[in-house]
């Protein structure tokens, strides 16, 4: 190093330089993100057990991601109404290639009618979770269903816009929808079945368009407005007519806003029960 002081001072400058340069491109992390290349297959199929759903979806959509180019490893989870496939890849792959491999293979899984479509996860893991935030009122007007209705509306769509941001879920709530409630006595009176009332809401739930016509060198669309927007529309669909009279929904049903199953809740700082923005 003596006989060498100007090599020496030379490499010690570049290896500081180096050093220091690297100190603010260094990825630092509290937790390691040490999660494997993975996509997730998720199935939603609110009306089957655990074991159908095992049978009659998880096992297809494993079948078919068999011999997908780098595959390691298959995980999945059947639960009631929920399937979800976790494809675990080598090292080294690339995600968009393994969720493209998946995606084509999607196709080719045979499932029974009324199945929702396999879905993939977004392209994030487990310690990806940036931001937690609970959704409260203390107004008795707005309700758990109002909350939810806010969350996926209004907060969600604006909070998907951050770069970087793979997706928002919503825990607890009440996801609002339209339930109409059959009376099987009133069916049995008007001749009708359960098919009949559900044929009818899906015929009467619908827009068509009917291209446009031409007059007076302006063009007018013809559109047969039919989907409906509120509990008196749906009242309101005619199911049949017998001699003349038509049979509504309302005859037969109750129609009314109501929500799905819920499949959980949130509480926390013990005020009862929120919407939590993950």
């Amino acid at each position: 190093c003596l006989r060498n002081r100007f090599a020496v001072l030379l490499a010690t400058g570049i290896l500081i330089a180096v050093g220091y340069r690297s100190i603010f491109r260094l990825p630092l992390d509290a937790f390691p993100d040490t999660t494997p290349v993975q996509v997730q297959i998720n199935t939603a199929a609110p009306e089957l057990s655990p074991e159908e759903v095992e049978r009659l979806i998880t096992f297809p959509v494993e079948y078919a991601m068999g011999g997908l180019k780098g595959l390691v490893e298959l995980r999945s989870v059947s639960k009631f109404g929920f399937s979800q496939v976790v494809a675990i890849f080598a090292d080294g792959t690339d995600v968009y290639f393994a969720r493209q491999q998946i995606s084509e293979r999607l196709g080719d899984a045979r499932l029974p009618e009324g199945v929702g479509q396999p879905r993939m996860g977004p392209v994030a893991t487990g310690l990806g979770e940036v931001y937690h935030y609970l959704l409260t009122s203390k107004n008795p007007e707005i309700d758990l269903a109002e909350l939810r209705a806010i969350q996926d509306w209004v907060i969600r769509p604006r909070l998907i816009r951050v770069p970087g941001v793979a997706e928002i879920n919503a825990w607890g709530g009440y996801e609002k929808q339209f339930e109409v409630q059959p009376d099987p006595s009133k069916l049995a009176k008007h001749g009708l079945t359960l098919d009949d009332v559900t044929r009818a809401l899906k015929q009467n739930n619908q827009n068509v368009g009917g291209g446009y016509v031409v007059s007076a060198g302006e063009a007018s669309l013809v559109h047969g407005v039919a989907r409906t927007v509120s509990v008196e529309q749906i009242s309101a669909i005619v199911i049949e007519t017998l001699d003349g009279v038509p049979i509504r929904i309302s005859d037969v049903a109750d129609v009314r806003i109501g929500h799905a199953i819920p499949r959980g809740g949130v509480t926390a700082q013990g005020k009862g029960e929120g919407v939590l923005g993950l």
